[in-house]
C-alpha cells in the first residue's frame, strides 16, 4: 500500500515495512483491528435494517399501529439512511473520513438508545429516522476508508468481501436476533446496538488511521445539489410510501411526484454548472458503476419487500412465533456468515461480472418458489428452501454489487460512489417495501381472514420476483459485456527485422542451425 505523507507511526496502518515484495500488504494486526471496526459498524447499519422486521407484530400491539404505520418504523429509518447517503458521502470526502464516521457512530449509539425508551409511535418512527441519518454518514465513510487504505486487485477484493458479508450478515442475522430479544421484549431490538456501537466507537478512536494531508478532496460544499438531491429523494421515498392512503391518482400524490421530477431536473442542471458538484455525473460513464448501482436498487428492493411480506405471513396467517421465526430463519443468515472470510478468493478467481448473476438469480428463485404459499405450508417445503437460495444469493451477490460499484474510481472520489451504491441500496427498500405495502393493502381489501391476507401476498410476492427479475436482467447483461471485452484481441505491435522473410529473432536462430 501506498504510504501517507504523516509520519504518524501510531496511526499508520500501511508503512513501508508492511508490505511485500509482491507489493501486497501484510495484514498486520492494526490493520485487521481498522478493518474489524469499519465491519462492526457496517453490520449494525444493516441490522439496524432488518432487525425490526420480526419485532413489528408486537410494537404494532404495544404501541396501537396499523399496518401503514408499522411500516413506516422501518421506513422512517431507511428515508433517512437513502436521503442523506450523498451528503455522507461527499461529506466523508470534505471533512474526512476518520472525523465524519465517529461523529456520526457516536450520533448512531444515541439514537438507538432513544429508539429503545420511548411510548410513542411517532417519537419511535423520529428516532429511527435519526439512526438513518446517523448510517448515512458512517457506510460511505467507513466504505471509502477501506477503498483507500487498500490498493486496488486481491487485497482490497478480500477486505470488501469481509466488509460487506459482514453487512450482509447483518441484514439476515437481524430477523434471527430479533426473533430472540423479541422474545424478552421488542425494545431490546433497539437497546441491543448500543453498547456495540459504543465499543465500536472506543476501539475506532484507537484504531483508525488518522488522514493524510492529501486525503481530503479538493473544492468547496455543493448546498445547492446537496438541498435539491437529498430533496428529492426524501420526497419520492415518502410520496411511494403514502400513495396508497392517499390515492396514486389523488392531486397529494401527482402534485408530490411532479415536484419530484423538478427537484431531480434542478439537480441535474444543478450538477452540471457547479465546480465542485455533490455528484460528478461522469461517473455514470463507468458503466459497471451504473449497473452495480441499478443491481443495488434491486437487491435490497426484493430483499425488503420479501421481509416484510414473510414475517407477516409466518406470525399472523400462520400463527409463528418470534422465537420460531429467529431459528426458521437462520439459514440464510449462517450461509451469508459462513462466507465471509472466503469471498474474496471466490471474486479474485470468477471476478464480479460472473457471480453477480449467479447470485441474484439464487434471490429471484428464493423469491418464487414462496409464491407457492397457502394457509398450511410447512417450514420443509416453503421456508427452508427459500432461506437456502436466499443465504447463497446474498452471500454471492452482496460483496459484489460493491466491489463493482467502487472498482475503477479515483481514491478522492471513493465518498462519492460509496455513497451511491448506499442511496441505491436504501432507495431501493424503501420503494419496495412501500410499493409492496400497498400492493398487500389494497389485495386483501382490509380483510382479516386467511384468504383475504393470502389475496394480498401473492401479489405482492409477484412484485417483489417481478423487481429481482429486473436485477438478473441488468447483471446478465453486465456478465455479457465483460465476455465480450475478454474476447476481443489484444493486438500485438509489429517489429520491423532486417529481413522481410525472418518475422521473429527465433525464425533467425532456427535457420542458423539449418
Amino acid at each position: 500500500m501506498t504510504p501517507p505523507s504523516r509520519s504518524d507511526s501510531t496511526n499508520d496502518l500501511s508503512k513501508p515495512s508492511d508490505v511485500s515484495s509482491a507489493g501486497q500488504p501484510h495484514w498486520t494486526p492494526r490493520l485487521w483491528g481498522a478493518l474489524v471496526v469499519l465491519c462492526a459498524a457496517m453490520f449494525l447499519d444493516a441490522l439496524d435494517v432488518s432487525m425490526v422486521g420480526v419485532a413489528l407484530p408486537s410494537i404494532g400491539t404495544d404501541l396501537h399501529l396499523s399496518t401503514s404505520a408499522l411500516q413506516w418504523v422501518v421506513s422512517g429509518y431507511v428515508l433517512g439512511y437513502g436521503g442523506l447517503l450523498l451528503l455522507g458521502g461527499r461529506a466523508a470526502d470534505l471533512l474526512g473520513r476518520r472525523r465524519v464516521f465517529l461523529v456520526a457512530l457516536g450520533a448512531f449509539a444515541a439514537a438507538s438508545l432513544l429508539g429503545g425508551l420511548v411510548d410513542d409511535g411517532g417519537l419511535l418512527i423520529g428516532a429511527r429516522f435519526l439512526k438513518g441519518v446517523s448510517a448515512a454518514f458512517t457506510a460511505p465513510a467507513g466504505l471509502s476508508i477501506i477503498t483507500t487504505t487498500f490498493p486496488e486487485g486481491p487485497a482490497r477484493n478480500r477486505a470488501l468481501s469481509i466488509y460487506t458479508t459482514c453487512g450482509a450478515s447483518g441484514f439476515s442475522l437481524g430477523l434471527v436476533l430479533s426473533g430472540l430479544l423479541t422474545s424478552a421484549g421488542w425494545r431490546w431490538t433497539f437497546l441491543m446496538p448500543v453498547p456495540v456501537a459504543l465499543l465500536a466507537l472506543v476501539f475506532a478512536i484507537r484504531m483508525l488511521p488518522r488522514p493524510a494531508e492529501n486525503e481530503r478532496a479538493s473544492g468547496g460544499y455543493d448546498i445547492a445539489g446537496a438541498i435539491t438531491g437529498t430533496a428529492a429523494v426524501l420526497l419520492l421515498v415518502f410520496t411511494v410510501t403514502e400513495a396508497q392512503g392517499a390515492g396514486w391518482l389523488s392531486l397529494r400524490t401527482v402534485g408530490s411526484l411532479l415536484a419530484v421530477i423538478l427537484l431531480a431536473a434542478a439537480f441535474l442542471m444543478i450538477e452540471q454548472r457547479t465546480a465542485h458538484p455533490l455528484v460528478r455525473l461522469g461517473i455514470f460513464r463507468n458503466g459497471g458503476v451504473s449497473r452495480a448501482n441499478l443491481i443495488a436498487f434491486t437487491l435490497m428492493g426484493s430483499y425488503a419487500g420479501f421481509q416484510f411480506i414473510a414475517t407477516l405471513y409466518l406470525q399472523r396467517l400462520l400463527g409463528w412465533s418470534a422465537l420460531e421465526m429467529a431459528f426458521g430463519l437462520l439459514p440464510a443468515g449462517a450461509l451469508v456468515a459462513l462466507s465471509a472470510t472466503k469471498m474474496g478468493a471466490i471474486v479474485d478467481r470468477f471476478g464480479t461480472g460472473r457471480l453477480l448473476p449467479i447470485g441474484v438469480l439464487a434471490l429471484l428463485l428464493g423469491y418464487a418458489g414462496f409464491l407457492r404459499l397457502d394457509e398450511h405450508s410447512s417450514y420443509v417445503t416453503l421456508v427452508l428452501p427459500s432461506m437456502i437460495l436466499l443465504g447463497i444469493g446474498f452471500a454471492l451477490a452482496f460483496p459484489s454489487v460493491n466491489i463493482a460499484a467502487t472498482d475503477g474510481v479515483a481514491d478522492e472520489e471513493q465518498g462519492l460512489a460509496s455513497g451511491l451504491v448506499n442511496t441505491a441500496f436504501q432507495v431501493g427498500g424503501a420503494i419496495v417495501l412501500a410499493a409492496a405495502t400497498a400492493v398487500i393493502t389494497a389485495g386483501s381489501g382490509g380483510g382479516e381472514s386467511a384468504q383475504a391476507q393470502l389475496d394480498g401476498y401473492r401479489p405482492a410476492l409477484l412484485l417483489v420476483t417481478g423487481v429481482a427479475l429486473v436485477g438478473f436482467v441488468v447483471a446478465a447483461t453486465g456478465a455479457a459485456i465483460d465476455r465480450r471485452k475478454r474476447s476481443i484481441p489484444v493486438s500485438v505491435p509489429d517489429y520491423d527485422y532486417p529481413s522481410a522473410d525472418l518475422k521473429t529473432p527465433n525464425d533467425s536462430k532456427v535457420l542458423a542451425e539449418r
